[in-house]
């Protein structure tokens, strides 16, 4: 893969695009550096899949630029298209033919020579670990073979911006993590990628920043901490031994970090802890009154808190 000199692979200013009079897109903007993860995030309609297409060059945008690595989508298209590699949230390949047929005929398709189609089929192969399978048809292979040679199809060009659509719906855990470590390891190498998924725990593992979009607008742009830090503060949980001491600890950590307490029934105190630096003020204070903690945890705001914040929407983001 050549070295992309840019610092941004994606750069979108006041993008929009209109259907039947309503805008999908309405003026979004938010860029992408070279060499990292971006999630995009937004509930069903919110125009995500509109947006990858506009970066595809697959729709021409009505308003606002775009560029991939500096060039203009709707300007450059040729060149842009040289740029990407595009795979979908269904498999592309051709179920009737090998691993090793599908890729040798859409390396053929890019101006690969018969030697050279092989060779990077072979490649391909091996790095996915379908060597095995190679000769196999593919409607023998399981749902995460499947994915994993359409990833696979969609490298041969080596492009330098990958657009991941949903690139581990209907996986196993084990084969998710496979493609976790995939995906890792092609930013490791030199690609950039914008990935969409449904499954939140995704974005927070892969995604060095996060794009959200509602209703055709980016509600917001940063990194997964970022996003947490923005929506909530940190809780802090503690669980008292003797469960009669609880509604007293719960005094003590109100005193303290100067938030409202919750007790639950199992005797875990839970309350808002903006300062990290009070806990051990929280933890000397119990001690002076004689009670005794037995288990203490410090927890973030999910993403799932974070999604629902910015779209009011408690569902995954899809």
């Amino acid at each position: 893969m050549d070295k992309i000199k840019s610092e941004y692979a994606v750069e979108v200013a006041e993008l929009v695009k209109v259907f039947d009079k309503k805008k999908a897109v309405d003026g979004i903007s938010f860029t992408i550096r070279t060499g990292t993860i971006c999630g995009l995030l937004g509930p069903n309609g919110a125009g995500k899949t509109t947006t990858i297409n506009m970066l595809a060059t697959l729709l021409k945008p009505d308003a606002g630029t775009a560029k991939i690595f500096g060039y203009d989508v709707t300007k450059e298209t040729q060149k842009v298209r040289q740029l990407i590699g595009l795979t979908g949230q269904y498999a592309t390949i051709d179920e009737s033919l090998t691993a090793m047929e599908n890729l040798k005929i859409f390396a053929r398709l890019l101006g690969f020579s018969r030697t050279d189609a092989k060779r990077k089929a072979e490649e391909l192969l091996e790095e996915f670990s379908l060597t095995e399978a190679a000769n196999r048809k593919v409607s023998m292979f399981s749902g995460g073979m499947r994915r994993r040679l359409d990833l696979a199809a969609s490298l041969l060009a080596s492009p330098p911006l990958i657009f991941l659509d949903e690139p581990t719906t209907g996986l196993d855990p084990r084969t998710r993590a496979q493609m976790w470590q995939t995906i890792r390891t092609l930013v490791k190498n030199g690609s950039t990628i914008l990935l969409t998924t449904q499954y939140l725990d995704e974005a927070d593992q892969l995604a060095d920043d996060i794009v959200v979009i509602n209703k055709g607008k980016v509600v917001a742009h940063d990194t997964p901490a970022g996003l947490k830090r923005s929506v909530s503060a940190s809780s802090l949980q503690l669980t008292v031994k003797n469960p009669d001491c609880a509604p007293k600890a719960a005094q003590i950590t109100e005193r303290v970090l100067g938030g409202k307490a919750q007790v639950s029934e199992a005797a875990e105190v839970t309350i808002p802890l903006a300062d990290t630096a009070k806990l051990a003020d929280v933890l000397v204070k119990l001690k002076e009154m004689e009670i005794d903690i037995a288990a203490i945890n410090v927890r973030e705001p999910s993403l799932d808190e974070v999604f629902f914040a910015l779209t009011g929407d408690k569902k995954e983001a899809v």
